[in-house]
């Protein structure tokens, strides 16, 4: 049985129609148009026990509140939610022990108090025994490195402590599913090499089910076996996100150097290419070509390359997910 399901989930929100002009407070007043923007349209989703899923889409595509209507938070218009087997909405307390949820750019932690007392308090509202207190705050401290800010009021921490203190105080209590909305936004590298981390130790030894929204596709690379991509509140794909590098990038990137001796070759080389090694770029003493692996074999094209020019050095590489994804939302639809 799924952890996670929704049915034709769907989310709408009304707001007055503002009119501009002549006499526009008055008919403001009286009038009674309204304009109905539909956020989350339809989406059908499962997600299973241990599963990492990347849930991506462009700005306004409906991510925020779809997770918003998983937690509880908001009431769908139609459509029906499950989250360990709870009607989110209705069974609000009890949902509420089942789920973390990080949002990056609001925290759970008390402005004005120190780190420590936050996950004391934290520990408390979800009726933790002190000893079950002690030792999972004690392993988070260890793994999230937070030992030299736990006595720092939570307003004086930077970004990223305040990350993962707000990381922490999600898991604490062991919730069976955990919700990220972008929780390595403004980070830097090494504040969010320690997040990717966290999440993959603890999916693999409590496996905690992680439903991920993100715009920094290295959480993706790192994280998500499985991808859901919406826009306009619609599915658009899901899926093993190798499934979609197949489609898009079914090719290998070949990235050759020769020494500056061999540029004349290297030129030659480039213009007249047979047709199995597709050109993407050439600068001076660098070059990089396209491989199909499934039509030729990648030892045959390094073995090709490497007789006709003096390679220095050379590497194979897949295209980068980031390219694949902004293509899509350019688009705005999925290649079959």
């Amino acid at each position: 049985m799924s952890i996670i399901r929704a049915e034709a989930l769907i989310k709408e929100f009304v707001r007055p129609k503002r009119h501009t002009g002549r006499f526009a407070a008055v008919r403001n007043l009286v009038t009674r148009e309204s304009v109905t923007n539909r956020a989350v349209d339809g989406i059908s989703l499962e997600i299973e026990e241990g599963e990492i899923v990347g849930y991506l889409g462009p700005n306004g595509a409906g991510k925020s509140t779809t997770i918003k209507m998983l937690s509880g938070i908001l009431v769908p218009t139609s459509g029906s939610v499950e989250v360990c087997g709870l009607v989110p909405w209705q069974q609000r307390t009890t949902n509420a022990f089942n789920i973390g949820v990080v949002f990056g750019q609001r925290s759970q932690l008390w402005w004005d108090l120190p780190l420590d007392e936050s996950l004391n308090l934290i520990g408390r509202m979800y009726r933790m025994a002190p000893e079950h207190y002690r030792r999972n705050r004690e392993m988070l401290v260890e793994l999230l490195e937070m030992q030299t800010f736990l006595g720092t009021p939570v307003r004086q921490l930077s970004l990223g402590q305040r990350m993962r203190g707000d990381l922490a105080a999600a898991v604490l209590y062991e919730p069976p599913v955990l919700f990220l909305d972008e929780p390595t936004v403004g980070l830097d590298v090494v504040a969010k090499e320690r997040i990717r981390a966290f999440i993959e130790q603890i999916n693999a030894e409590r496996r905690t089910t992680v439903l991920l929204t993100t715009h920094d596709l290295g959480d993706v690379e790192r994280l998500c076996r499985r991808l859901i991509i919406i826009d306009h509140g619609k599915v658009l794909f899901d899926g093993p996100t190798e499934e979609l590098k197949r489609r898009y990038a079914p090719h290998r990137l070949l990235d050759i150097v020769v020494g500056s001796d061999a540029i004349a070759q290297l030129d030659s080389f480039f213009t007249d290419l047979p047709p199995h090694l597709i050109p993407v770029s050439h600068d001076g003493m660098k070059a990089t070509l396209a491989v199909d692996p499934v039509t030729t074999p990648l030892p045959a094209a390094i073995a090709e390359v490497s007789a006709a020019v003096p390679v220095m050095d050379l590497g194979v590489r897949e295209p980068a997910l980031e390219g694949i994804i902004r293509e899509i939302y350019e688009r705005r639809e999925v290649a079959p």
